[in-house]
């Protein structure tokens, strides 16, 4: 992982409220979901003013894709989950940022979206460094 901060970068307020640092990569930053009950990565293009996927240049998206790509192989490696969903919505959140989540067989919204399903519950301070630091090391090796 790497750090290359643009300073007029800034993280949306709902984004930093829910989610915990994993690391940067080359164009986006590493986020975890903090709810225990799915594995969930957020990737955010540390560029100011995209909205939508179309708003990165031909090379930043070849990129994006990348980081897409490489958090999906992380998210098989760390949790194993019968299937990884990738998703961009920003319906309520506008700021670009990409999901990877893990999604079992067993989860307690499958097979439908996990938006908007239940209560979030949040990792216990211990299970959250744990799984970020797993996680982290496994973006290093890809």
């Amino acid at each position: 992982m790497v750090s290359h901060a643009p300073s007029e970068f800034t993280l949306d307020p709902r984004l930093a409220a829910d989610t915990l640092p994993v690391g940067d990569l080359d164009l986006c930053s590493v986020l975890l979901l903090n709810d225990a009950r799915f594995p969930w990565f957020v990737l955010v293009p540390r560029l100011p003013g995209l909205g939508e996927l179309t708003d990165l240049s031909d090379e930043q998206a070849a990129q994006a894709m990348r980081e897409i790509r490489v958090a999906t192989r992380v998210m098989l490696t760390l949790s194993k989950p019968d299937k990884v969903n990738v998703g961009a919505l920003g319906n309520i959140v506008t700021q670009l940022h990409i999901h990877v989540i893990g999604r079992f067989r067993s989860d307690p919204a499958w097979p439908g979206p996990v938006w908007g399903h239940g209560t979030r519950n949040p990792y216990p301070d211990h299970a959250a460094t744990a799984l970020i630091e797993r996680a982290a090391a496994l973006f290093l090796a890809d």
